[in-house]
């Protein structure tokens, strides 16, 4: 029998999401069961999967010791030396400006050399954050970017923080703007795009269509032409929905493909000149809170942006 005991960032959540999290090889089927016939309770009494466990509270598991792992030094964040570049850092939040050509999370080709694991790497060696100090959280990352996109990812410390901020992005009280460059003139200067995005799994790139067709989803994005130079328009925009590959594949749509943009335009010759993927930078955050924002009040109103010499594809301009 084992005993856990319900830390402050394990408040707050279901009590099978918790028990998912801390026993990643126990099948969430037999889970359920062990619940049901009381081998798992909280504080000694039977209890229900959608119990909302409160700090402090005990976990009482009488199940086999196989499926209780022990946080292992080995875990992948370990084995690298922290490498970023922030843009803000406080006790709940870090903003990190994320290189283009590094990913957020690992995939099938990289399990290592990601953002999370750098940001992990940076709090464990600063001593914040310490696996096997915790049940069921780690620093979590409340939004993506792509691979070849540089930018601004938000990375929560704490377990309150990252509800918050993902609540807050599904409510749109975060404003994200990027800066690109495009070939040709774009005209009008400025204006909203709206249209219809379509994904292909398969080839994981998505259409652009006037009106709506079936399994797509209206796309909006709002933008201003800064400056023209050399046949090319840098932008700023902000996204009003966030579709796969939406400014990408709208610019495109509209005449204008990204420098260096081999999906959606041909690249050949911005590769000669360098640019090896499309000229895209999530360069600026806002937190425009308008609801209730807990221990994250003190960032309503405030914005952040990277550092232009961060910016490559800005020297055209």
């Amino acid at each position: 029998m084992r005993i856990l005991t319900v830390k402050e960032n394990d408040a707050g959540q279901r009590l099978d999401k918790f028990l998912s999290k801390t026993l990643k090889t126990l099948p969430m089927s037999l889970m359920y069961k062990q619940i049901r016939t009381k081998k798992i309770k909280v504080n000694r009494k039977r209890t229900e999967p959608k119990y909302v466990l409160q700090n402090g509270d005990t976990v009482e598991l009488f199940i086999a010791e196989e499926f209780f792992e022990k946080t292992s030094s080995t875990e992948a964040f370990t084995q690298l030396k922290a490498n970023l570049d922030i843009v803000y850092e406080d006790k709940n939040i870090l903003l990190a400006d994320k290189r283009p050509g590094l990913i957020v999370h690992s995939d099938s080709k990289e399990d290592t050399n990601t953002l999370i694991n750098h940001i992990k790497a940076y709090l464990y060696q600063k001593g914040e954050y310490n696996p096997e100090n915790e049940n069921s959280f780690a620093p979590a990352l409340c939004n993506r970017i792509d691979r070849n996109t540089g930018g601004i990812v938000i990375a929560a410390k704490n377990a309150e923080t990252l509800r918050i901020l993902n609540q807050k992005i599904k409510d749109r009280e975060l404003t994200k703007k990027y800066l690109l460059a495009v070939h040709g003139k774009v005209l009008p200067r400025t204006g909203t795009i709206k249209n219809y995005i379509l994904k292909d799994e398969k080839t994981n790139t998505v259409k652009v269509y006037d009106n709506r067709v079936k399994g797509s989803k209206t796309a909006e994005t709002k933008y201003r032409v800064i400056e023209e130079r050399n046949n090319l328009s840098l932008i700023e925009v902000e996204l009003l929905t966030g579709r796969t590959h939406q400014i990408r594949a709208q610019f495109s749509y509209m005449g204008h493909p990204l420098l260096g943009d081999g999906k959606y335009g041909i690249n050949k010759d911005d590769r000669k000149s360098g640019y090896k993927c499309q000229a895209l930078y999530s360069y600026k955050l806002g937190f425009d809170f308008t609801t209730e924002s807990g221990i994250l009040s003190y960032l309503k109103g405030k914005s952040f942006e990277v550092k232009k010499d961060n910016i490559y594809f800005l020297k055209e301009f």
